[in-house]
């Protein structure tokens, strides 16, 4: 695959405080695409690197799968530009880009093997025999699917069908490749094996990779970084640590994983710890914001952060000192949902209707304390774990 990566057209390197600075890969700017006077994309601008793999992640209607669309020639941007290897895209037909897309469907021919599914793309550019051969060859050896060559795709696993689908897109050698849903066929467990085996071949080749998906542990799992989307827009980009532990707004924060959010209002400002009232407790918050005393916030706190037991937390269980008296609610234990690894409790807090989600790991066989429906409990956390969100 060595040639794939001579073959693309290189980063333009640019002069920046007497330093070379090597432009993105690909880079999309302002771009905006309208249906009947609907947005689908509302002036989106994002940076990808030379091998990343990329996630776009949202909901149904958030625009990713338009925004996958017009990276591969199938719809044209209302206005913007999007660049390649530092060349305007935009207005090449699909067939002029050296971009594959892989679909959710896997669109695999049935009438034909699995060999010539992969050598489909190559024959229609006319590369010689020699050379179709050997590319088909390395693609099967790429994914493990030699012993499958004359096999037509109803003979195929899920799993399998997938791998193939993957193989004729990587054969042309494109610069960029783009997966629109690429597990969404696979059930739950083949779907998990097959998000690693994906990666390993993608890092194999060398390819730059957008996928736009609406499963969380997908894009968590695959992704380099991640885009979080909402109505046309990327609201956050980052490592998948960073979307999910340091949320920049309330959409993502409620978007990623489970959480708990609490709507309240800073009474403390200070540089290094910040106090916040809500209706179901005071919350110590050990950093600062950037806010004012005053200001509605919502405080974000992710289940697995959470500690559940009978009696009040002892002063030597706190952080430090400071939060006696602080991120923590009483309650009754209205549902749990055992789940093997882990347990998750639903906790109605008292005086009010607000419950709370608590995950307990079972790292132990036999538990000591058993916590079930109906119990009074207390629920608490560490400052530090706090996340304050202010939009």
């Amino acid at each position: 695959m060595g040639n794939a990566l001579e073959e693309r057209v290189g980063d333009k390197p640019q002069e920046e405080g007497g330093h070379l600075r090597v432009e993105p890969f690909l880079q999309i700017r302002h771009v905006v695409k309208q249906f009947d006077g609907v947005m689908a994309v509302n002036d989106l601008s994002l940076d990808i690197e030379q091998g990343e793999i990329f996630a776009l992640l949202g909901s149904s209607g958030c625009g990713k799968s338009t925004l996958l669309r017009m990276l591969a020639g199938f719809e044209v941007p209302t206005s913007g530009q999007i660049m390649l290897g530092g060349r305007d895209i935009a207005g090449l037909a699909p067939y002029a880009r050296p971009i594959n897309m892989m679909f959710q469907s896997y669109a695999l021919f049935p009438h034909l093997s699995v060999w010539d599914n992969i050598a489909f793309g190559l024959r229609r550019d006319h590369l010689p025999k020699v050379e179709i051969e050997a590319r088909v060859d390395q693609m099967l050896e790429l994914v493990q699917l030699k012993p499958y060559a004359k096999r037509k795709p109803h003979q195929l696993s899920g799993g399998q069908q997938q791998r193939v689908a993957l193989a004729r897109s990587l054969a042309k050698r494109p610069q960029l490749l783009l997966l629109d849903e690429p597990l969404a066929a696979l059930d739950a467990k083949l779907r998990k094996r097959t998000q690693l085996e994906l990666v390993d071949i993608i890092e194999q080749v060398g390819v730059t990779c957008v996928m736009v998906t609406h499963d969380q542990e997908e894009a968590m799992t695959m992704a380099t970084r991640i885009g979080v989307m909402n109505d046309g827009k990327i609201l956050q980009v980052g490592k998948p640590p960073e979307i999910y532990e340091t949320p920049n707004c309330l959409f993502v924060a409620d978007f990623i994983g489970n959480v708990n959010l609490f709507a309240g209002t800073v009474s403390v400002d200070e540089p290094d710890h910040v106090v916040i009232v809500s209706s179901e407790c005071r919350h110590y918050v050990s950093h600062g914001i950037t806010g004012t005393r005053g200001m509605a916030v919502h405080v974000a706190v992710r289940p697995e952060k959470m500690c559940i037991q009978h009696e009040a937390p002892r002063a030597e269980q706190l952080e430090s000192q400071q939060q006696v008296g602080f991120n923590f609610v009483r309650g009754v234990i209205k549902d749990l949902a055992y789940l093997g690894s882990l347990t998750m409790y639903h906790v109605q807090v008292d005086g009010g209707n607000t419950i709370v989600k608590v995950t307990h790991t079972n790292d132990a066989r036999h538990d000591d304390v058993q916590l079930t429906w109906g119990d009074h409990v207390h629920v608490w956390w560490y400052g530090s774990d706090v996340v304050v969100l202010t939009r």
